[in-house]
């Protein structure tokens, strides 16, 4: 939208508008850092959570992929539930739904229970991620949209900067129940804010939610991550692995026929029928992968590799949130005067940078510092990118659609992280011997043999080969996402 003549800079309702529009941001920060933190605290600490389980290998990378499988599934239909009822009731149902799975996650006898509040805690997230784009989007004028969305992407990289830390002193002082009952608290005071801070918004027409597509999209990434998480423990001729592939194949054509149908697709085709949005949904894609399950990666080396504890690892991993931290509010501030798709390009290009260093430095004898440059340049070119390309996607769509295709680019962007945890466990496991592969998600790989510890070597050279391709590929699509002028994008009337 367009700010109306009465909303002009300096006039009196773009002075109200604007201070409402922060108190949003303010509101909708708080979502970004409850899930982040939720998120980073549990990458690092997830081998103390294994060993006092004695989860295998299987049960392991369940309680993390079970958070994002839900998550992406249900995030356009809240975007759809929230465009219906109310952005601001159905966000303060997610905060509220998000903060009691926390407390009965932290209760769990077994993995089995842990896992299923995880999955609770995702439909609470996916209620919070479906809107919190869309309230900055409504709320901000469109010449400090950039500056808003640099704020509220760098709260994550304000989350992912204490989760860690945070999740290794939980994990070796108060013990692995804290790393969820941490929430408790941060979602009650979230709660509470919201409902003082936001405004109702009119209700939309009633239009029907696409209930068999959700379902479709949620047995294909069922199927795709059963097969990927299988595969590097398994092996590629695993049955599970064949029969989960062919159905997540299948399963393609079937979800592009109902969704052409569906007079209200979970997944809008038109998205892609404009180049700009389909080369920048896709690049977002794929920075998604290769990003996503970095910390979890370099948090892992540090443990299973160089042996150190779970707070070491934490400490170890900083530069990524840090080099976000600093990038995102900078290239906000930097988006008022260049085109976000030379930051997305950028931010593309930087990520890739960094993850060449980590691939050509896996060896345990590498200095630490040469590791931590790698990390802070994939830090700050995430940081860039999510900012640019966010402000880029945004900004574009029609005022009437926000709440679908918010959650549209929201899910795309989830089925990437999905797919880069499963893929980045299962390249990594796939290259130990089957027998010790519980080892190193419990971060104990490193006391075995020189042996097992040249074949995890060798696995994380291969899995940050596979993120630096993905990593390329997605700058290359960035670079597509451009018109003719490469003008900043203006939100539509």
């Amino acid at each position: 939208m367009v700010a109306a003549p009465q909303e002009l800079p300096g006039t009196p309702e773009y002075v109200r508008r604007l201070r409402y529009a922060w108190r949003v941001c303010s509101v909708t920060s708080l979502g970004l850092v409850l899930i982040g933190i939720s998120g980073s605290t549990l990458n690092v600490a997830l081998p103390e959570v294994v060993r006092h389980f004695r989860a295998d290998a299987f049960a392991a990378t369940w309680i993390l992929l079970s958070f994002l499988l839900v998550n992406t599934a249900t995030l356009v239909f809240f975007g759809r539930v929230a465009d219906l009822l109310g952005r601001r009731e159905v966000y303060l149902a997610g905060f509220a739904l998000f903060t009691v799975a926390s407390l009965l996650a932290g209760l769990s006898p077994n993995v089995g229970l842990l896992i299923a509040m995880r999955a609770v805690q995702a439909v609470g997230a996916a209620m919070i991620l479906a809107n919190g784009t869309v309230l900055i989007t409504d709320a901000f004028p469109p010449d400090r949209l950039s500056q808003g969305m640099g704020v509220y992407i760098g709260t994550l990289s304000v989350a992912q900067l204490a989760g860690p830390t945070l999740g290794g002193l939980i994990a070796e002082t108060a013990g692995w129940q804290w790393i969820f009952w941490i929430n408790v608290p941060a979602g009650l005071i979230a709660l509470v804010w919201g409902g003082l801070t936001l405004r109702r918004t009119p209700r939309g027409r009633r239009e029907p939610v696409d209930a068999v597509g959700n379902l479709i999209v949620f047995a294909l990434l069922s199927a795709a991550l059963m097969a990927l998480s299988e595969a590097g423990s398994r092996g590629p001729s695993s049955p599970v692995v064949i029969v989960g592939g062919l159905v997540a194949v299948a399963l393609v054509p079937v979800l592009v026929l109902v969704e052409r149908r569906a007079s209200h697709p979970v997944l809008d085709l038109r998205v892609f029928g404009e180049r700009v949005l389909a080369m920048a949904n896709l690049a977002s894609f794929c920075n998604a992968v290769a990003r996503a399950s970095l910390i979890l990666l370099a948090a892992l080396y540090f443990q299973a590799a160089r042996g150190d504890d779970a707070l070491a690892a934490a400490l170890a991993v900083l530069p990524v949130p840090i080099g976000m931290a600093l990038a995102s509010p900078l290239a906000g501030a930097l988006g008022r005067r260049v085109a976000p798709y030379w930051l997305s390009v950028g931010g593309s290009l930087f990520s890739s940078a960094g993850l060449l260093v980590l691939l050509l430095s896996t060896d345990p004898a590498t200095p630490y510092w040469i590791l931590a440059a790698g990390l802070f340049v994939c830090g700050c070119g995430s940081g860039t990118f999510l900012t640019g390309n966010t402000t880029q996607v945004m900004s574009a769509l029609p005022a009437g659609s926000l709440g679908v295709v918010n959650g549209f680019r929201l899910m795309i962007m989830n089925v990437g992280i999905v797919l880069s945890v499963a893929l980045t466990l299962s390249v990594l496991s796939g290259s130990v011997a089957p027998a010790v592969r519980p080892l190193v998600y419990q971060g104990t790989l490193s006391r075995l043999s020189p042996v097992a510890l040249d074949q995890l070597m060798t696995g994380f050279q291969r899995t940050y080969a596979v993120l630096f391709g993905v990593a390329l590929l997605g700058a290359f699509l960035a670079a597509m996402a451009s018109t003719p002028d490469i003008r900043r994008s203006r939100p539509k009337e």
